[in-house]
């Protein structure tokens, strides 16, 4: 960063602040529209009763690049030229996911479409940037390809419940913020994830149960690529860090389809048998279910910031374990009957 710019902790705190800002402001002025153009009736995937407006996370994603590109422009504007291409790709799912919200499209355009995004993403990476050197760069290349567009499409799939994607997005965007702080992260993405947490936290007050607006395939699938980009710059630091953070999305969506593919069921199609949507089934209440999620994710949060700064490969598997164990009982409480 140049001489005179502002410290990063001023970019984090600036970037929260006017995002949430903006994303409210852009959430409220978008309602009318979103009521008239895009209801989301429930079917057999949702959680909701009632035909309720999907598409606030355009306002989310809009206010996520503008505020992190404005002030990552204004620092070091050679910064911003390495993200565009990472912007490109979620302005293009946000589309894809808008079109999706309207006028559902069939599996194989929609799977294209994300796999565009996602590759151009991918091929936005340093090149340097290496996670699993002892692989040849374009065979991870490939995996880190494929392994995008699984994290995509289950954040996506994980937003089915009021309040669970702000309760899964704030902690793992403020430990990347911290990460960010104390070097582990590079300021630019520190300030992306501050922007893409903030712009949640502005979603927050109508997505509180009962929720008067969701995100939307529109908000859901450039939320996952955006975290996606951080996380794995972040592993190209600690491995162990950058699977901690996303750690219960990974394991409910990844059990949840090799559960369903076991039993032979069609995995396109909606349906309600993630842990978190059986946990409302066993009598958990939706409130009960986000806070169990949040305050998982802060333990999980705190594990991950734990395993980057171990620099001990022993110690990031030690604290690896101890997150899997910890995801393992919450899922287990989730998938029992609530006495």
């Amino acid at each position: 960063m140049p001489n005179d710019a502002l410290h990063p902790a001023w970019l984090i705190c600036l970037g929260v602040g006017s995002a949430a800002a903006l994303a409210a402001l852009l959430i409220r002025l978008s309602l009318p529209l979103l009521r008239r153009y895009a209801l989301a009736r429930p079917n057999a995937r949702s959680s909701h009763t009632t035909p309720t407006p999907q598409g606030a996370g355009i306002a989310v994603v809009a206010a996520t690049l503008l505020v992190a590109g404005g002030l990552i422009w204004l620092q070091a504007p050679a910064a911003l030229a390495t993200l565009l291409p990472v912007f490109a790709a979620a302005l293009l799912l946000a589309a894809i996911g808008a079109i999706d919200d309207i006028a559902p499209l069939s599996v194989t355009p929609r799977l294209i479409a994300q796999a565009v995004a996602v590759a151009a993403m991918v091929w936005a990476l340093p090149d340097g940037l290496r996670i699993a050197p002892f692989l040849p760069e374009w065979l991870e290349r490939a995996g880190l390809l494929v392994g995008t567009l699984w994290f995509v499409n289950l954040v996506n799939f994980m937003d089915g419940l009021d309040w669970i994607t702000v309760a899964e997005v704030v902690p793992v965007t403020g430990a990347l913020a911290a990460l960010g702080l104390i070097g582990t992260l590079s300021w630019p993405d520190a300030v992306l994830a501050a922007a893409l947490g903030g712009a949640c936290l502005g979603f927050a007050p109508v997505n509180r149960p009962v929720a008067r607006v969701f995100l939307g395939d529109v908000g859901s699938l450039p939320i996952g690529l955006l975290l996606a980009w951080c996380l794995i710059e972040l592993a190209a630091q600690s491995w162990a860090a950058a699977l901690l953070l996303p750690l219960y999305y990974l394991m409910d969506a990844t059990l949840t389809l090799l559960r369903r593919l076991a039993k032979r069921e069609a995995v396109w199609q909606s349906h309600r048998s993630h842990f978190y949507q059986r946990a409302t089934t066993n009598k958990f209440t939706v409130m009960q279910v986000v806070s169990e999620v949040f305050v998982l994710n802060l333990g999980l949060a705190a594990l991950a910031i734990g395993a980057a700064l171990s620099h001990s490969p022993i110690i990031e598997a030690g604290l690896l374990a101890l997150g899997v164990a910890a995801v393992a009982v919450v899922l287990t409480r989730f998938s029992r009957p609530r006495r």
